[in-house]
């Protein structure tokens, strides 16, 4: 049995691990992680750029990949803890924004101001124990090639942004979105959508 796998399986091991890797109460790694172990596990492309006002809460256990000429701007926080965070080339990761694992996000997509993306839940089932101590549960959400996602929308797990289809600001996505489709709302739904018969953006009745 693999090391990691002797860890994950253990309790105690698992435990100990984390509390070497993450700040005691916090999501975030501590300095000796970030400084000498993420550098040579993550995998960052060619020209890419991420601003030094992010905040990068990505651990080594799960995979974080930043895609060549691919920009994260300031404010931004991205974390890995809970899933992997994928993000493809030529992407921009707006202000401000959220990134929770699971998530990948596709080649030249555009990210907008304060847009959270969690692919994970709290579980709240149990009334008998406070929610921050009962497991989440997640599920990946995958943003297609060419989207474009407006200032302050929400993306819920396990949701699927179709290829350039356009999220409007402030939008709280619930369910997947088709290709070529325009949502918006709370919780968001269609508005148009392209058809190829036409040529044109059309509303959706």
């Amino acid at each position: 049995m693999a090391l990691a796998d002797k860890i994950k399986n253990n309790p105690r091991l698992k435990q100990l691990a984390l509390g070497l890797i993450l700040v005691p109460r916090e999501a975030r790694p501590r300095l000796w992680v970030r400084w000498l172990v993420n550098p040579f596990l993550h995998r960052r492309g060619r020209r890419s750029l991420v601003r030094w006002r992010t905040r990068l809460d990505v651990v080594p256990f799960n995979p974080f990949v930043l895609g060549a000429e691919s920009i994260i701007e300031d404010f931004a926080t991205v974390n890995n803890g809970m899933g992997g965070v994928f993000i493809g080339d030529r992407t921009l990761v707006g202000l401000g924004n959220v990134l929770i694992g699971p998530l990948r996000i596709g080649n030249d997509v555009i990210i907008a101001q304060n847009v959270v993306f969690s692919g994970l839940n709290h579980g709240y089932v149990d009334v008998q124990r406070p929610i921050k101590d009962q497991p989440c549960s997640t599920a990946e959400i995958v943003v297609e090639d060419e989207v474009w996602i407006g200032a302050n929308s929400v993306i819920t797990a396990g949701v699927r942004i179709g290829r350039h289809a356009v999220v409007a600001g402030g939008s709280v996505v619930t369910k997947d979105v088709p290709a070529y489709t325009i949502v918006g709302g709370n919780p968001a739904r269609p508005l148009k959508q392209y058809r190829p018969e036409t040529e044109q953006w059309e509303r959706i009745r």
